[in-house]
Parts: structure tokens; sequence; C-alpha cells
């Protein structure tokens, strides 16, 4: 109904990763694996059949996009987007990871190429000439559109033997027959969730946000 967009899909399986200068959203449902990259995902078919043949699964990542989202959504502290969103995606079981914007990479980044610069395009909207902060600064959407990625670990349940703990404390081997997940997180499931658990945030946030301004105050909770 606000024209909020959401496009999420697999980034990587393993060390297969689809390419930005592939990217096609077209392919994203034509594939099991929800990769916008048709020989990325054939490539990663060929891996996790290897996998399977290793009785042994993989990790790998999803990439979220988030257009048209209001600028001023969130707080500066304690109800900060990116927080809220980080909350939400880290309560998926087996993510083990979350990044806005350029992530992890910030930690090698210097602050002149780090920052995003702002001018105004030929219809004297302000714009952002890069988008670094992936749409969320000092916790705050700034209108640009919202990246966030997610690292989710290799399904645990598989078929080849490891060293486990008894509950008399005993050692142990012990593997999975039957239902083995060698990808489970990326057939569909976790692409849906990751893009649902974001979707629920923006909405609580924004519904947060309406009462923001005095206007709203008033005529909200006014006797």
């Amino acid at each position: 109904q606000l024209g909020i967009k959401i496009l999420t899909y697999t980034k990587s399986i393993g060390d297969i990763t689809a390419d930005p200068a592939c990217f096609d959203r077209s392919v994203i449902m034509e594939n099991p694996f929800y990769m916008p990259d048709a020989d990325a995902a054939k490539k990663a078919g060929e891996f996790l059949e290897e996998c399977m043949k290793n009785e042994d699964s993989s990790g790998g990542s999803i990439e979220c996009v988030i257009q048209n989202m209001p600028a001023g959504i969130g707080e500066p502290v304690f109800e900060k987007l990116s927080a809220n969103l980080g909350k939400a995606i880290l309560s998926i079981g087996a993510v083990k990871a979350f990044e806005i914007g350029d992530g992890t990479a910030v930690a090698h980044a210097l602050g002149h190429t780090n920052n995003d610069q702002y001018t105004r395009d030929p219809d004297g909207k302000i714009i952002k000439l890069t988008n670094h902060s992936g749409g969320i600064l000092g916790g705050i959407s700034d209108g640009s559109d919202i990246f966030l990625r997610v690292s989710v670990k290799p399904t645990p349940s598989i078929s080849r033997e490891q060293s486990t703990i008894t509950k008399d404390g005993g050692s142990r081997q012990i593997s999975v027959k039957g239902g083995v997940g060698y990808i489970l997180e990326y057939s569909g499931e976790g692409v849906v969730v990751v893009e649902s658990m974001a979707a629920i945030t923006l909405v609580d946030m924004l519904m947060c946000s309406i009462t923001s301004n005095m206007t709203n105050l008033e005529r909200f909770f006014r006797k």
C-alpha cells in the first residue's frame, strides 16, 4: 500500500557467488536456489551434488533489497531501524551474521571512501552518489535503498559421522539418516523467511513512527 518493495535472493552458496554483472531478477524464481544469476545457480547445483556425495552440507548468504522505504523511520539510539532488523533477522534459525550496506567491508575503508556524498538530481531532488550506508544512517532510514545480507551456517544434520557426547558423558559417533538437509536454507525457505522478517520489522517501525510528531500525538491520545 505504501509502495515499499522487497527483493530477496540467495547471494552465495559455498564459494559460488552470484555475479552482480549478471543479475537478472527474472531467473530468481526459475531455479531451486533462488539465485539471480543463472550460471551461478547451475554451478551451485553441481557444487551441492558434490556435497551430497561427500555426506556434507554447505553454508551461504542471502541478500535483501528494500526499495521506497520512507526517510526518517527509526530512532538514533534505542529503536534503531538497523538494530531492529538485525534482531529480527538474527532470530532466524541458522543465521550467524547480519550486515547492512558495506557491512564488514567498512573495517577496511577510509572515511572519504565510506562516506556517502549528496547532490541534487535534475529535478532538484536530494540524492546520494553512493550507498555505502545501505539506506540507514544513525539508525534511521535515509530514503535510499536498504541493503542487508545474511550469512547462514551449513545444515548440521549431515550423514557424515561426527563425534559427540551422550547424556551420560560417554563418547560416540553420530550421523543423521533420512531427512538430511544439504542446503535447506536456500531451497526457498530461507529466502522467504528473511523477506518476511524484514517486512514485519518495517511495518512495526512504520507503526511506531506515526506518533513521532505532536500533531499525531494529540490526534491519537488527546481525551
